[in-house]
């Protein structure tokens, strides 16, 4: 991350178009049609068209601009942005949030935010990639037939090119992010100057009278308005890899004039053409223009289907470390980027549910029925989340931090509600992808938690086991063992077990504690602590960031200095709990079998903290929960 904010500005500014801007990018596809389908009942008339356009630009304004551009993104940890981000900040040392009471609302709240960013992960991609394929209709209708089986074949492609790496990919995504906007904005404001009368549509006084001639149906139409903003938490979670910035600058100087522009552009062809509702998008190019285009826009959908898959796996990654999902095996896909990461069960969950919903679904206007209601959970939970962090650790006053959160969290809760018709169309999907999530992590998480404990009151004084060497004969043979603990407190159980196995220990014993930090990254300076001991004892604590990866063998390498044995020589120690479901925890029978089950399914210690696997022992240890 230091590195990257390194390079120029304008370098910046161009990447972040890339990998910040491609989901809300490509919404003017199917953002504006969609508010023209007919469980609506709106024709494309004047007035509802300049409503429509003015609802569509104020949300813009307000959602983007205001609210995530302005105040949320004031929410940094240590320059990285998310939900888990976000509530990893509050957990932080130092925080006034954790009332007892609220401590677990917060915290179910920020994991069910978290769970329903994986829904608008399979759904983005999905509705995408079709909406942009679905372009060759408009000049050959005729290969009509062929848009499910191509939108199939390219998110195919797109999920099996993830274990390559997006390095050399995503040199170009700036770019062509650039020429997208550019093209956006220029075909929208070719067609305003065909009808330059759209540009009333800016005032807000236009969403006022569409509100009061439809009333209801002026409500309910929110819930495909809200498609134009569905970017706007991404935006936020991609943060941590440009800075606040670049990404301000990007936004106010092309994104959001590209965006108004195209939209506006839509209206104007609408108020010249209303029968062009049926793809006005594609509808405002030329003939000629129109396959260039969908090549383009096919492009741009790939680019905003990676980021979200980019930022699923970031999600898992942190989730991981704060103690939310089993350990999973993650490949680094660059040497040079340690966020460019690939995660392969994440990535063919995916890509089986993105399949599914295509095939399913078959159309992005039906797809857009289940799309919204995961994205507008996550900005309802993000913002109660703003107002912990704007009390507990900005020490604003409750009038200024609730004043804006009552003001943020009344346009995330009517989008969200409007959205909530959507459920019996198709929106019950991403509900049951959160909640499938959701549950997933708070079992893990409360399972996790109990082992940790298990572990620690396992644990013995090392005091304690120093007066049982002094006080037996225990031979001492050569070499130098590594003992793996998740805490620093004491003589493991692992090593006890061992002692009592072999009734030998070896000449140096190192014990390696992994603690998770509440911050993305460590630097490597401050990441190793070495405490020599008697006994020939030796603790190593290291400490790693949110986002960053485990290498002990690399901790034992900056270490060794420090150490009475060579890395080479050192034997790796871990346990591989056996866990029962037969103990006393306060954790339901059901969830204790679920916890179980991902357990088994985790890697081992070798694998994810990249042990040698000649030089490691995994010692069995029943747990009863």
């Amino acid at each position: 991350m230091t590195e990257t904010r390194k390079q120029p500005l304008a370098l910046l500014s161009l990447a972040a178009l890339g990998v910040v801007f491609g989901d809300i990018g490509t919404s003017p596809l199917y953002a504006l049609k969609a508010c023209f389908a007919p469980e609506y009942g709106l024709r494309p008339s004047p007035a509802n068209i300049y409503g429509l356009l003015s609802l569509i630009i104020w949300s813009l304004t307000l959602v983007v601009s205001v609210k995530y551009i302005v105040f949320v993104m004031r929410a940094d940890n240590d320059g990285e942005g998310g939900i888990l981000a976000l509530l990893a900040l509050i957990r932080q040392p130092g925080s006034a949030s954790g009332s007892k009471r609220l401590s677990p609302i917060i915290v179910a709240l920020g994991l069910f935010g978290a769970a329903l960013l994986y829904g608008d992960g399979v759904i983005t991609p999905a509705i995408s990639v079709l909406s942009a394929v679905e372009g060759v209709k408009v000049e050959a209708p005729g290969l009509t037939h062929l848009v499910l089986p191509l939108s199939l074949i390219i998110l195919a492609v797109l999920f099996s090119a993830q274990r390559f790496g997006t390095a050399r990919i995503g040199r170009v995504f700036g770019p062509l992010m650039f020429i997208w906007f550019v093209a956006i904005g220029l075909l929208g404001a070719v067609e305003t100057f065909r009808a330059p009368e759209v540009f009333l549509a800016i005032s807000p006084l236009e969403a006022l009278r569409f509100f009061a001639v439809h009333r209801i149906a002026g409500i309910t139409v929110l819930g495909a308005v809200v498609l134009a903003v569905t970017g706007a938490e991404a935006l936020y979670a991609d943060m941590g890899h440009f800075g606040k910035r670049p990404i301000r600058i990007a936004w106010f100087a092309l994104v959001f004039p590209a965006l108004v522009l195209n939209y506006l552009g839509q209206g104007a062809l609408l108020l010249r053409n209303p029968a062009a509702i049926g793809n006005p998008f594609y509808l405002m190019a030329p003939s000629v223009l129109v396959f260039p285009l969908v090549g383009l826009a096919t492009l741009a959908t790939v680019v905003a289907s990676q980021a979200l898959i980019s930022g699923a796996f970031s999600l898992t990654n942190q989730a991981m470390h704060l103690g939310y999902s089993p350990r999973m095996r993650v490949v680094h896909s660059s040497a040079e980027a340690e966020g460019q990461i690939y995660i392969p069960t994440v990535n063919t969950m995916l890509m089986i549910a993105c399949l599914l919903l295509v095939a399913g679904f078959r159309s992005s206007d039906r797809l857009a029925a289940a799309y919204g209601i995961a994205v507008t959970g996550t900005m309802a939970a993000t913002s109660v989340l703003f107002f912990v962090v704007a009390r507990s650790r900005w020490h604003w006053s409750l009038l200024t931090a609730g004043s804006l959160t009552a003001a943020f969290l009344i346009m995330d809760l009517t989008f969200f509600g409007t959205n909530l018709l959507k459920i019996v169309d198709g929106g019950w999907v991403p509900v049951c992808i959160a909640i499938f999530v959701y549950i997933f992590m708070s079992t893990w998480a409360a399972g996790h938690d109990y082992l940790v404990e298990m572990r620690r009151r396992a644990a013995v004084p090392l005091e304690t086991l120093f007066q049982r060497l002094d006080a037996r004969s225990v031979y001492r043979v050569p070499g130098t063992a590594a003992i793996l603990s998740a805490h620093i407190d004491g003589a493991p159980a692992l090593l006890l077990r061992l002692l009592d196995h072999t009734k030998t220990l070896p000449e140096n014993i190192i014990l390696l504690a992994l603690l998770s930090a509440n911050v993305p990254t460590v630097a490597e300076a401050d990441q190793v602590v070495v405490e020599r001991l008697s006994h020939g004892f030796m603790r190593v604590t290291m400490h790693i960031g949110f986002m960053q990866t485990p290498d002990v063998a690399r901790v034992l390498e900056r270490a060794q200095e420090r150490t009475s044995g060579a890395p080479s020589e050192t034997v790796f120690y871990a346990a591989r709990e056996h866990v029962v479901p037969t103990g006393s925890a306060k954790i339901a029978r059901w969830r204790k079998a679920l916890f179980i089950i991902m357990l088994r399914n985790a890697p081992s210690a070798v694998d994810f903290f990249r042990l040698p696997p000649s030089a490691t022992v995994e010692l069995g240890v029943q747990v009863q929960i």
